[in-house]
């Protein structure tokens, strides 16, 4: 059987898609369907249900993917070291968000540009960036949703702690946290709030995990970077939610204070995702690699 087919039913599979397996592998989708009805003729059984919205693999095809995913992902491994050691320079493409892969990502591939390594970035919401990559424009993607399906692998990263912060005058007014939690969270009514979104992700999340409610209004700043949503609460604008890294640095010098520091405080978590297959090759691999032994220590 021609390792060819399998390659093309293994990202089928993968993608749920003949139209998506077709972007990565460079075919058309008259080819991609082609192979796989080659393929179905020699078994001499279906390996997908064709539905509305992709395809489906039957029993048959769940089994055979089970079998040659393995042996198929070495061989690409084996092959991208032999083209890495020939090559000075491999380029990855990271997306993610924009403050965590300028605070966090960024930094801690840098000593991989010394090897070798070239980095192109590209910013944007999880889900957009999670289409890109299953769409093969990006290698490796943060994000702080979990993929589903196979075409994608997520690997937890890191957890970040969420801080509910104000500056120094509105934390005088609203009388520090034992007033905060003697009073609840109808304390923080009047104070106006700061956000990413006007879905309030950040303080949403915040409210339903410390005070069991919902905001009570609408946001008086929409920032669609969290770097923003710090300054203009350091500004005094209003209160804000934001992961611990993000703010850290303004804590310690008190542009902006901690209104309550809960017992169990809300964590988000970012994982990092690539199209399963794909740590085969070694610049991927090792910048993967690379980013969970520093988050180790974040």
């Amino acid at each position: 059987m021609e390792l060819a087919l399998l390659r093309t039913f293994l990202t089928v599979h993968r993608a749920g898609s003949l139209t998506r397996a077709a972007v990565l592998l460079g075919l058309s989708q008259p080819a991609v369907t082609s192979q796989i009805r080659t393929l179905e003729r020699r078994l001499g059984r279906p390996l997908f249900l064709r539905n509305a919205r992709g395809v489906t693999p039957t029993t048959l095809g769940d089994e055979l993917a089970h079998k040659v995913a393995p042996h198929l992902d070495a061989l690409t491994e084996i092959t991208e070291a032999g083209l890495d050691e020939g090559s000075a320079t491999r380029t990855l493409h990271l997306a993610g968000p924009p403050e965590f892969t300028a605070e966090r990502a960024l930094p801690a591939l840098s000593p991989l540009i010394a090897q070798g390594l070239s980095i192109r970035t590209a910013f944007g919401p999880a889900e957009e960036l999670l289409t890109g990559l299953a769409a093969g424009h990006h290698d490796l993607t943060v994000t702080t949703a979990r993929p589903r399906g196979g075409l994608l692998t997520a690997t937890p990263l890191c957890d970040e702690e969420h801080v509910l912060i104000a500056a120094p005058r509105w934390a005088e007014r609203l009388g520090g946290p034992d007033a905060l939690r003697a009073g609840g969270v109808r304390l923080l009514d009047p104070v106006p709030l700061v956000e990413v979104h006007e879905s309030l992700p950040l303080i949403a999340r915040y409210w339903s995990a410390v005070f069991e409610a919902r905001p009570a209004a609408s946001a008086a700043v929409i920032a669609t970077d969290l770097r923003a949503v710090l300054a203009c609460v350091a500004a005094g604008a209003g209160l804000g939610v934001l992961p611990r890294y993000l703010c850290t640095e303004a804590l310690d010098n008190g542009q902006v204070v901690a209104l309550l520091d809960p017992p169990v405080p809300p964590l988000r978590t970012y994982f990092l995702v690539v199209r399963t297959g794909t740590l085969g090759r070694p610049h991927i691999a090792r910048a993967h690699d690379w980013l969970l032994r520093t988050a180790a220590d974040w």
